[in-house]
Parts: structure tokens; C-alpha cells; sequence
């Protein structure tokens, strides 16, 4: 479901409980799978809240971002670090961050971005791609983009416009890391960037990331057809935010609601949140250094 047509403008809404509930869930990914996972969610909110939870699947990561801003979209339980960077930047009192996911087995905080290529390719390193064709997922993702574009610029100088330098052949938006990953596959890309949490058993993907969504799916043995081949450092899960355009009686609930989502139907949390997961503390502070990039990277220094 893309992001178009009436929805509710809750800051206009005298205090009460809203009859819908604007769920927004970032784009990238097989949008019937993630449909699906988050059918759960909306039964949990609905019966809790008692509204009609909408799912709002943006076909990019952008249109989660105008929602935001817009009052389109009330809540999103798993948000791109780079994304809540860009509502922040627009409107520092847009959303507030409920939370940070944290990995159940570790109670690690943070991910890594991933060059990925077929297992049977020749290339070792991010300098065997020169002269390649590579893949980046979305404009707003953080593992995606962001951060492999900030270690491309120290390697290689120049930018994603100039290829960087024109180390590579070709650099493509896929539009997300389930479609870079198919981009290896198929061999339209030598190398795509994706996450994962790097915690956990290999071949099943790790504990979260693009890998256990896939083969989940539909790939079971994709741990077998590729390769990592080079690994960003840690990178801040991601935040579970709340819109400040809902009724602040009713925005207290919602954040009651998603911490017993995660409490009481914490099976139901995890196939939401894509990997195995729960709420910790955070604030404005665990995502400075991702919004410092961000506001870089919107000033033109691409």
C-alpha cells in the first residue's frame, strides 16, 4: 500500500482515541512478506487501542519520511536511522524515539553495512569492484547508503555522483537491500551494500538483517550464493518512533501499547522488527553522529 489518499490529521482531533492508527513501515523489501509480518501488529493495537490500525507500506523510504512530517503516519516500530535523521533535521519535534531495538541474544545496540558479492566471484575486496558495476539500496537508508558513501569518499575521493573517483563502472539505486541482494543474484550488480547484525549463526542469516528476511522467504540458501567482503563499523539499530501530532492522551497509550507489544507478544515483535529483537532505552543522542552525517550529506556534499 503506497503512501496516497486521505488519511487523518490527528493534531486536528480533540482528545480521545482516534478511530485509525497510521503504522509505517519502510520500503525495500517484499512488500507482501512485510504486509504480512505486520498483521499481527495490527491486531495487537487494535484490540489494545481500539482503532483500525492501518499499514502503511511506502513502495520507498521517503514516503515514510513525508508521513512522518506530514501527520500521515503515527508510529514506526522499524525506522532507518538515516530516515529519522531526515524527519529530525525537518522537525526536531515531529517524532519522539520510544526506543532503540536490541539484539535478544547480546544486547548489542547496533548493525553493520555490508558489501555482499556471489560466493563463487573472484573479488576478495572493495578494491576487486573497480571497474564494476555496484549496487546501493535507498537515498535514506543508513546501511544502504549513508554510511558505505561515507567509507567509499575516505577510500576512493570524489563521490557518489563521480562513481567515486570512478572506481566503479556503475552505481544503481535499487531501491532497497532485498533487491540489491537479487541484484548479486542475477548478476546485474558485481557488489550491492545490505545489514545485517553480524551476531549469530551465519547460514541462517544472523540474528537480524536483509539475509533472515530472504530466507525466510523464499532464499534458504542464500548464505551459500554470497559473500561479504567488507563490513562497516557499528551503526545504531534503528529508533521505534511516535508521531507528537497525536493527542497526547492517546500518544501515551500508543507508547504503552508498543512496550507490551514487545512485552506480550514479543514472537509477534520480532517478525515485525525483521530480526530478533527488543526494545531498549534511547534518545535524540544515540542517533547525533547519523543526524551530523545526514546534515552533511543534504548540504550539497554528496
Amino acid at each position: 500500500m503506497i503512501l496516497t489518499g486521505a488519511a487523518i490529521t490527528f493534531g486536528a482531533v480533540a482528545a480521545g482515541t482516534p478511530k485509525e492508527l497510521n503504522l509505517g513501515i519502510l520500503g525495500g523489501q517484499n512488500a507482501t512478506q512485510q504486509i504480512g509480518d505486520n498483521q499481527c501488529v495490527k491486531q495487537f493495537f487494535d484490540q489494545e487501542l481500539g482503532v483500525d490500525t492501518k499499514l502503511r507500506n511506502s513502495s520507498d523510504y521517503s514516503g515514510v519520511i513525508q508521513g512522518l512530517l506530514g501527520g500521515k503516519i503515527d508510529l514506526v516500530l522499524s525506522m532507518s536511522p538515516s530516515s529519522y535523521a531526515s524527519v529530525y533535521i525537518k522537525d526536531p519535534q515531529a517524532v519522539d524515539v520510544v526506543g532503540i531495538a536490541v539484539d535478544d541474544t547480546d544486547k548489542s545496540r547496533g548493525y553493520h553495512s555490508l558489501m555482499v558479492v556471489k560466493a563463487d566471484s573472484p573479488y576478495q575486496k572493495l578494491e576487486d569492484l573497480k571497474g564494476k558495476a555496484i549496487g546501493f539500496a535507498d537515498p535514506d537508508s543508513t546501511s544502504g547508503f549513508l554510511i558505505p558513501n561515507q567509507a567509499f569518499k575516505q577510500q576512493f575521493g570524489g563521490n557518489v555522483d563521480n562513481k567515486y573517483n570512478n572506481t566503479f563502472a556503475s552505481i544503481t539505486f535499487s531501491g532497497g537491500h532485498e533487491q540489491d541482494v537479487l541484484g548479486v543474484l542475477n548478476g546485474q550488480f558485481a557488489g550491492a551494500v545490505t545489514w545485517a547484525s553480524m551476531i549469530g549463526d551465519h547460514n541462517s542469516g544472523y540474528t537480524s538483517g536483509a539475509f533472515t528476511r530472504m530466507i525466510r522467504m523464499d532464499h534458504p540458501d542464500l548464505m551459500k550464493q554470497i559473500r561479504i567482503i567488507w563490513q562497516s563499523p557499528l551503526i545504531p539499530n534503528g529508533p521505534i518512533l511516535v508521531s507528537n501530532k497525536l493527542p497526547p492522551e492517546f500518544k501515551q497509550k500508543v507508547v504503552a501499547a508498543i512496550k507490551k507489544l514487545d512485552s506480550d507478544n514479543h514472537s509477534c515483535f520480532i517478525k515485525a522488527m525483521g530480526g530478533q529483537q527488543h526494545i531498549g532505552p534511547a534518545s535524540v543522542k544515540d542517533y547525533q553522529q547519523i543526524i551530523d552525517m545526514k546534515r552533511e550529506l543534504t548540504k550539497g556534499d554528496r
